[in-house]
């Protein structure tokens, strides 16, 4: 079995996000909700959903919240057992191939009578990438020493970018010039992307289930293990009572998630519904974001070593509500409004990968220090970004439904951005993240 700190364990850690990340990429960024509208029809129709009407662009951002607030609820469970058991990649296993084969059960939403389809699988597809998260996230000190995780965590999200935006790119050609592959239309073409995302995802995770440690701390399940589970996750809770600066950072990050997560799953539709643009314009945006994320990732990695992770949130975050607020006063009749969008996405981009890798090797060193219980601790991580989620969307799809615009919805994802900046400032000297 490899050590902790080997090369090779490390790089196969970090290969899952080469793996995974065309998930967030083309599912929930790109082509998925663009497709998604171009099915549907768009807000200029509706339908009736528990007696009420509500339009398309609502029920997509509701089943986020569904598929978000189950992730929530189930993670906390299955992430204490894991741990308790030893078993996290087995689960990491389930859920990968969850959401890998539900991603390429897409392929059968056809039409607005297949919508089900859509939204069914969207909604596993979800809880599939998510829900790996829990127990990959969990690795994250089994795999590095502390002074490593910073650079470590980097290199992962940097793989994942690199990867997607390769897939991406050859998914967009397909789109935008789909007789070279001898589809009728882009329809088809994006259908067929949803099958090769899967077949990515379930293909290179095998590296990473291959190399990634099982049961490092050598536990063996008794016959009541599930409610140890839940004692194991009981303790966790009394222990994040007295620890402030850990309860702090994630106050912040859980408002500050609800705005990344929200314009990374939104944007597209933002560009789509309020400025007009085409899908190929969408799309290129889409792409500088994450080309610019990597050299983001890589510019904050170095900052924090030089001024601690906590000063380098706050310089992400104060980015984050300039870009909010530019968004909001974007003039979308704007002849240059395709560029001014380009623009926007490259600042979006650069803090985009610091904000996360930063957020992850900060919430990973301010966990106490020597505890077996990684991937209970990582799923309060986990369970704290998706409610953020939750509240994120369904604000975003509420405001939408009262404004008939998604404008308001993003200036009030800028608000969120501003009060986890100010709970930053309290956090006390913690000399890992200082």
């Amino acid at each position: 079995m490899l050590q902790k700190g080997d090369k090779k364990l490390i790089g196969a850690w970090t290969f899952y996000d080469w793996a995974n990340s065309v998930y967030p990429l083309v599912i929930t960024t790109a082509v998925f909700p663009l497709y998604y509208s171009a099915v549907t029809g768009g807000d200029d129709k509706s339908l009736s959903l528990f007696g009420q009407s509500i339009t398309f662009t609502q029920l997509y951002t509701y089943t986020l919240s569904l598929s978000f607030l189950i992730v929530a609820f189930i993670s906390p469970i299955l992430s204490s057992i894991a741990d308790y058991m030893g078993n996290k990649k087995r689960f990491m296993q389930f859920f990968l191939y969850l959401g890998s084969l539900s991603v390429m059960a897409l392929y059968f939403f056809e039409s607005i009578d297949t919508l089900w389809v859509g939204i069914t699988f969207s909604i596993t597809a979800s809880i599939g990438f998510w829900g790996s998260l829990v127990f990959y996230n969990a690795y994250l000190p089994e795999v590095a020493f502390p002074e490593d995780q910073d650079a470590v965590s980097a290199k992962g999200y940097i793989k994942g970018y690199i990867g997607s935006v390769i897939l991406l790119l050859f998914i967009l050609s397909m789109i935008m010039m789909p007789d070279w592959y001898g589809f009728k239309e882009s329809g088809m073409a994006s259908r067929i992307a949803f099958v090769i995302v899967g077949v990515w995802w379930l293909g290179f995770a095998q590296y990473t289930l291959i190399h990634l440690p099982y049961n490092t701390h050598k536990r063996k399940p008794e016959k009541d293990f599930i409610f140890k589970g839940y004692r194991e996750l009981r303790q966790v809770l009394r222990e994040l009572k007295n620890q402030y600066s850990l309860k702090v950072f994630l106050i912040s990050f859980f408002l500050f998630s609800a705005g990344v997560q929200t314009i990374i799953a939104l944007a597209a539709l933002f560009g789509d519904k309020e400025l007009k643009l085409p899908t190929s314009n969408l799309i290129i945006t889409i792409l500088v974001v994450q080309l610019v994320a990597v050299v983001g990732a890589m510019v904050f990695s170095r900052i924090s070593k030089k001024i601690g992770n906590i000063a380098t949130l706050k310089i992400t975050l104060v980015i984050w509500i300039l870009v909010t607020f530019a968004a909001y006063l974007l003039p979308g009749e704007s002849p240059n409004v395709n560029m001014y969008f380009y623009a926007l996405g490259g600042f979006l981009g650069f803090v985009l990968g610091a904000t996360q890798t930063i957020a992850r090797s900060t919430y990973s060193k301010l966990m106490p220090e020597n505890t077996v219980d990684t991937a209970t601790y990582f799923s309060f991580y986990d369970v704290t970004e998706k409610l953020a989620i939750v509240l994120g969307t369904a604000t975003f799809g509420a405001l939408v439904g009262i404004t008939k615009s998604m404008r308001t919805s993003v200036l009030v994802l800028a608000i969120f951005f501003f009060i986890g900046l100010i709970v930053l400032f309290f956090m006390k000297r913690t000399k890992h993240v200082e």
